[in-house]
């Protein structure tokens, strides 16, 4: 006799008295104050006030307007990118895109040395089984405001078969395009080719392994590359186009849906942004963001090893924000499968 499968609210409801049980036994948790510092306008936290940003899913610092970050939803909104002002968490523009197709999940955004803005579709709702993704470019505006530009349309594929991924990065200095797969057992850094073309597809070839990331970003000058995961982060030298050796864990906060991060555009303040309406969008100054890395430290972007038992939790969070984050990633999971399904 087969079951009837529990309803979505049935599941999130469940979900979420979980999280409240686990809250409730947690002990109190000290969330991370690395950016109390004074700091400029631009390299300080803000909260993104816009209604219309529900699942902010990726950063890029602007260069041509100081202060603004460009973000954008994850799915059902449509072809826009927002401008969002870190001094007030207003919008201050929205750019719509056009000569495009209908965007499927887009993951993530990158600013490029050409002053264009990348923007991943890349994401897999399908649990990595589409056999092509998209890449969209167009120049970032000199003006703000709500715009429409014309975007180019790169068809991406991999060398080793579909991917689902939630991390683009462009490099500052080279132009050239990588994107980090999210798989906890088969994750990579793909590297796209020199230059990418509307001609054809573009194929991303495998250069080093990521299990778990779901945003990524160089630092202005190129010489870094971040990558942060649902619960850990880390800072890995750049070396002849390769993340080199296991990198320094980033004191990275502690955010229910962990979705993206970008350096501020003069490379001193690591911003960290989640999904969720009102999101926070937390700066942790790199100077105070990174301690040495040794030889049992995680992959890049990797859950918490489990087994550890001995040590204490790394990261901006102890053991009682570890219970707490695992009744509500309970409630976003659940949330998340439901729209997703109903989606598909």
């Amino acid at each position: 006799m087969r079951l009837p499968l529990p309803s979505a609210a049935a599941l999130t409801a469940a979900a979420t008295a979980t999280a409240t049980v686990l809250a409730a036994a947690a002990v109190v948790v000290v969330l991370p104050g690395a950016a109390s510092a004074a700091q400029s306008p631009e390299s300080s936290s803000f909260t993104i006030s816009d209604p219309r940003i529900k699942e902010s899913s990726g950063l890029a610092a602007s260069r041509v307007h100081p202060g603004v970050y460009w973000t954008h939803n994850d799915s059902e909104d449509g072809p826009y990118v927002y401008g969002v002002d870190s001094a007030t968490g207003n919008t201050v523009a929205r750019v719509t895109l056009t000569g495009i197709g209908r965007p499927r999940d887009v993951e993530a955004i990158s600013l490029g040395p050409d002053g264009q803005l990348y923007v991943g579709d890349i994401g897999d709702n399908r649990g990595g089984t589409w056999d092509h993704v998209w890449i969209y470019r167009f120049q970032e505006p000199r003006q703000l405001g709500d715009v429409t530009v014309k975007a180019a349309q790169f068809t991406v594929r991999y060398e080793d078969g579909p991917r689902d991924a939630e991390s683009l990065m462009v490099h500052p200095v080279t132009g050239r395009v990588y994107i980090a797969s999210k798989n906890e057992s088969k994750g990579g850094l793909y590297e796209g080719p020199a230059e990418l073309s509307t001609g054809g597809a573009n194929v991303f070839r495998r250069v080093a392994a990521v299990p778990w990331v779901t945003d990524g970003a160089f630092s202005p000058d190129g010489s870094r590359l971040t990558l942060r995961g649902y619960f850990t982060a880390r800072t890995y030298p750049w070396k002849d186009g390769r993340p080199e050796g296991e990198g320094e864990r980033v004191d990275a906060p502690w955010q229910g849906q962990a979705e993206s991060v970008t350096y501020t555009a003069d490379g001193s303040t690591l911003m960290f942004g989640s999904e969720g309406a009102s999101s926070r969008v937390v700066a942790v100054p790199v100077a105070a963001a990174s301690s040495p890395g040794g030889s049992a430290s995680p992959q890049p972007g990797s859950p918490p090893d489990a087994s550890a038992t001995s040590a204490e939790p790394t990261g901006s969070f102890g053991k009682g924000a570890l219970v707490l984050a695992g009744g509500l990633a309970l409630v976003f999971g659940a949330r998340r499968l439901f729209r997703r399904r109903a989606r598909d």
